[in-house]
């Protein structure tokens, strides 16, 4: 029997609900279903011999499918608890060596990996591009939290969540906006079916469809980026002060309904930078009020 969640563990998961709708915007639909694998697997509601909970998140890019993991992991276990793989770069047979040793001595990315991390969350971003051999890595790992190395050394998963995710029918999904969530979902859900095995959904705790981000809900995230970015600055010496037209500006400059968010933190943190450094360099403060400069274009630091 799992040792009960200590005081600090059950804060922890408390903390997170309250962190991942302020984090993942857009995407209220599947929070509470994330939130249900880890409150089990927190919580040592799992049966032996199987990783803490298992997600497979489809849809477009940038809508929080990583950062999601990324946020739970780092609330849950810390920021250095994450092993992450990106599957396009394990597209060979080849790399299945890469992965797990080639030789015998060798222990692979992977075993060096599970040597610094104790436990946490394992990645394994745009799954349908990995080799199959690579693929009955990850249906070993998700069936009974364990792999063979070449060295002959057993790495036990148990401790893990395993996430994977892919951008199956994403393309797709961008011409079909103006339909209902259901039919989004029926739609990428069945891509997926016809590329991905069956016993890979077999092996799965939770099959989440990330929507598309609509320009509202890149509104929210652009005020978030910007609270955030303000902190940072100001954390380096620099306070600023945005009004409701910096927001506006941002998202014009950064709104992309293809790419998601990360067009928008890119454009904040790159605008709200070059206003900072342009100042510093003709002998500002970096400090002040900042304000769309008259090319309509780039942001400037009005001194107050």
């Amino acid at each position: 029997m799992k040792t009960p969640c200590s005081a600090d563990e059950l804060k922890r998961l408390h903390e997170l609900e309250e962190e991942l709708p302020r984090e993942i915007r857009g995407q209220a639909h599947v929070l509470p279903r994330i939130m249900s694998v880890l409150r089990r697997g927190q919580l040592g509601l799992r049966k032996p011999g199987r990783p803490r909970g298992s997600f497979l998140k489809l849809g477009p890019t940038g809508t929080g499918k990583t950062e999601a993991t990324m946020v739970f992991t780092r609330r849950l276990f810390a920021t250095d608890s994450l092993i992450r793989l990106d599957m396009s770069e394990y597209q060979t047979q080849a790399s299945l060596g890469v992965l797990i040793g080639s030789q015998p001595g060798e222990c692979g990315y992977l075993g060096m990996e599970r040597d610094r991390v104790q436990e946490g969350t394992l990645l394994m971003d745009e799954i349908e591009k990995a080799h199959p051999r690579v693929l009955d890595i990850c249906l070993q790992l998700l069936d009974a939290a364990r792999v063979t190395l070449a060295n002959g050394r057993t790495l036990d998963f148990s401790p893990f969540y395993i996430a994977l995710t892919s951008n199956i029918g994403a393309a797709e999904i961008l011409g079909l906006q103006h339909s209902s969530a259901a039919t989004l979902e029926r739609h990428v859900l069945s891509r997926a079916q016809q590329t991905l095995r069956p016993e890979l959904f077999a092996r799965i705790d939770e099959v989440l469809v990330f929507h598309p981000l609509n320009y509202d809900v890149q509104l929210e995230i652009a005020e978030k980026f910007l609270q955030s970015e303000l902190r940072f600055l100001k954390a380096q010496g620099y306070t600023l002060e945005a009004d409701d037209t910096i927001l506006a500006f941002l998202v014009r400059k950064g709104f992309h309904p293809k790419l998601g968010a990360r067009p928008m933190r890119n454009a904040t943190e790159r605008l709200i930078g070059d206003a900072v450094a342009k100042s510093l360099l003709l002998g500002g403060t970096g400090v002040g009020k900042l304000q769309t400069a008259e090319d309509g274009e780039s942001l400037l630091v009005r001194t107050s």
